[in-house]
């Protein structure tokens, strides 16, 4: 990539370059990125499916656009391979994204973005904006498309850069794997439903922003959960997206801190107690004075003097 082109001392220019350094450095089996060498705000990307889940072995390829305000905007997000999941040509709606520029921090990057874009893939949609909902059969059918050749898209340098993302990804990337028709689901569609409903709150427990996005919506329910992310080999954290929180009950020393209520309650009776008794003898005293006033302008107070 020829530097000398661009303004080294223009942040967003110097942490892209950091980047793509890092990227190429530290390369990854589940995803590459690269960025035009006339526009290094504009990046071409390719990530492979989850594993376990109906996009396994695909290849989706996609566009980033980085702001010139990058890293303290967040970038767009497009994909370019049909797959069920997101629209294509269509920027996609995650916490991510400049949809929520709201969620994004300038410490994420584009190699953590990408990681929560995938961990984004087998979520449910609910209705986001750029979403899909294609059945499993559908989506893996798209998936073994994937392979097939990289999408066509735009001028003769960005199609050789997808055309190379291409290559390296179907090295790295293990084919679809083989599944069967099964009719099990339409035997008993109780089960099939039972399965589904127990995946969603699996998938909603991922948090991502959007949401958590992961990032991770966060929650990620599929919303990005906003805790402290993992960091990742650049040392940058992980959005929130990415992140799978689950709640486990404590035993023992946990519940010992529920004593300190009880004693504040005995605390509070206490105070009470001493402000009534505390008013009562305000109450005396005061009466005692208006009874004393009351003797003198009557002149009862001159007989017991006299009778002293």
């Amino acid at each position: 990539m020829a530097e000398d082109k661009y303004n080294l001392k223009n942040p967003a220019v110097k942490r892209i370059l950091q980047e793509v350094k890092e990227l190429q450095s530290n390369p990854s089996d589940d995803f590459m990125s690269l960025p035009l060498e006339e526009n290094i705000f504009e990046w071409q990307f390719a990530i492979r499916g989850p594993r376990d889940s109906e996009f396994e072995g695909g290849i989706y390829h996609g566009r980033i656009q980085l702001p010139a305000e990058y890293p303290f905007k967040p970038p767009s997000f497009m994909l370019l391979t049909p797959n069920g999941r997101f629209e294509t040509q269509t920027k996609i709606c995650l916490s991510i994204s400049n949809h929520h520029p709201e969620h994004w921090q300038p410490s994420w990057s584009v190699r953590t973005a990408l990681v929560a874009l995938i961990a984004f893939m087998p979520t449910s949609p609910n209705g986001a904006l750029g979403s899909l909902d294609y059945t499993k059969e559908e989506r893996r059918t798209l998936a073994v498309k994937s392979r097939e050749s990289p999408p066509k898209y735009g001028n003769p340098e960005r199609q050789k850069l997808i055309d190379e993302i291409h290559e390296y990804m179907l090295s790295k990337t293990p084919s679809v794997p083989q599944h069967s028709p099964s009719k099990s689901s339409e035997e008993h569609p109780t089960e099939a439903k039972t399965e589904a409903e127990a995946e969603a709150n699996q998938q909603d427990s991922v948090t991502v922003g959007a949401g958590n996005p992961g990032i991770p919506n966060p929650t990620l329910n599929e919303r990005v959960v906003e805790e402290p992310p993992v960091a990742p080999a650049n040392a940058y954290p992980y959005p929130v997206a990415m992140r799978l929180v689950r709640e486990i009950p404590g035993e023992g020393p946990s519940n010992q801190p529920l004593r300190r209520p009880e004693i504040r309650v005995q605390r509070s009776v206490v105070d009470d107690r001493l402000f009534t008794w505390a008013a009562v003898g305000l109450t005396i005293a005061i009466l005692v004075l208006l009874f004393k006033k009351y003797i003198k302008s009557s002149g009862h107070g001159a007989v017991f003097m006299d009778g002293s």
